[in-house]
């Protein structure tokens, strides 16, 4: 029998010692199971090539074109990633809606003498629990912004926070994005991986205890939070941290050294403002940055730039849902007592006792 996901907990609690995706690499890497490893039993060509046989001559002569596919990526993998595996592994197998290809897979495991199992459904079944948590359920645990202009440390004070036992989701660390123009880390995960790590993220959370969240636009960088996260964050508490200027462009010196470092890379972005400011005013910012003048640059952008979208966001706020903490040093050291005094706060707000 296929075991049946009841619920994204499952997963963590099965025992099995690998979880393995038979789908085609593109499947895969638009999301996939926690942990889960790709041995395809079809490569993207292979699967589109079966399909339209399929379609276009007959389900008979495609299962039979499929059957020699799989057996010979079965083989490969077989004597590749699998060839060191002992008779005690016992895997789980699942394809898109666990039909025959993680069947077929599954078969041929067993007749070697691993215990296998599928899953019922397949990564729809998954996929199903992903929606329910993020579109159909309301957010399980109250939800406090951390706030504040550019350069104000949010994303490091938050885990330093996590560090002193706040409960957290770093939407930024999920979708591998720092949520501005200058905020690409790499590659962002597709829509359906970022959701996937998010679910995974809300099953952790105590449901009596507040989650802190870094207050984003619906958008980080490509990655949308879905509307159950969204609804939650729109109608949370803030606590907005006023920092000095100055603080927060040393700061971002810090914080965005891997952008000052790729010189072609920085220049590209200041040239992407072009459409939205004086072609004068992104000159000085280039002079700034062949200067090597990284703190005078960041000032700029941030009092041109970005503080007044932040002050036009903030007079649209009720005033009752701001908690104002004043932060007059950045640096360091001085970080963990400032997560503590935040933290504090939101123990303060959550309670009644703001």
């Amino acid at each position: 029998m296929a075991i049946k996901l009841t619920s994204l907990n499952d997963l963590s609690t099965l025992g099995f010692d690998e979880i393995i995706d038979v789908r085609a690499p593109a499947e895969y890497a638009d999301d996939h199971l926690p942990g889960a490893i790709s041995l395809p039993v079809l490569d993207d060509a292979e699967r589109a090539r079966v399909g339209t046989i399929y379609k276009q001559v007959s389900p008979f002569t495609a299962r039979k074109v499929g059957a020699a596919l799989v057996s010979r990526n079965a083989a490969r993998h077989l004597e590749g990633p699998l060839a060191d595996r002992d008779g005690s592994w016992q895997p789980l197998v699942y394809c898109w809606r666990g039909g025959q290809r993680s069947g077929s897979f599954a078969t041929i495991l067993r007749q070697i003498g691993w215990r296998v199992e599928t899953i019922e459904g397949g990564y729809k079944a998954f996929r199903g629990l992903v929606v329910d948590a993020l579109y159909e359920k309301p957010f399980p645990a109250p939800v406090v912004l951390l706030d504040g202009n550019t350069g104000s440390a949010k994303t490091e004070l938050l885990h330093l926070m996590q560090a002193q036992g706040v409960q957290i989701i770093d939407l930024e660390g999920l979708a591998n994005h720092r949520g501005s123009l200058f905020g690409a880390m790499g590659p962002q995960p597709q829509q359906r991986g970022f959701e996937t790590a998010l679910a995974m993220e809300l099953v952790k959370l105590d449901p009596r205890r507040p989650v802190v969240i870094e207050a984003e636009s619906s958008k980080v960088g490509e990655c949308r939070v879905p509307p159950a996260l969204w609804t939650a964050m729109k109608a949370a508490p803030r606590i907005v941290l006023n920092a000095p200027l100055d603080e927060r462009a040393a700061y971002l010196t810090r914080a965005y050294s891997d952008v000052i470092a790729d010189e072609a890379r920085l220049h590209d972005i200041l040239d992407s403002l072009r459409p939205y400011l004086a072609a004068e005013q992104v000159e000085v910012w280039h002079e700034q940055a062949r200067a090597g003048d990284f703190r005078d640059l960041a000032r700029s952008l941030m009092e041109i730039r970005y503080d007044p979208g932040y002050l036009r966001h903030r007079a649209r706020m009720d005033p009752a849902q701001v908690t104002e903490v004043e932060v007059p040093s950045l640096a360091p050291e001085d970080l963990p007592e400032l997560a503590a005094r935040i933290a504090a706060q939101v123990t303060a707000l959550t309670s009644g006792d703001k």
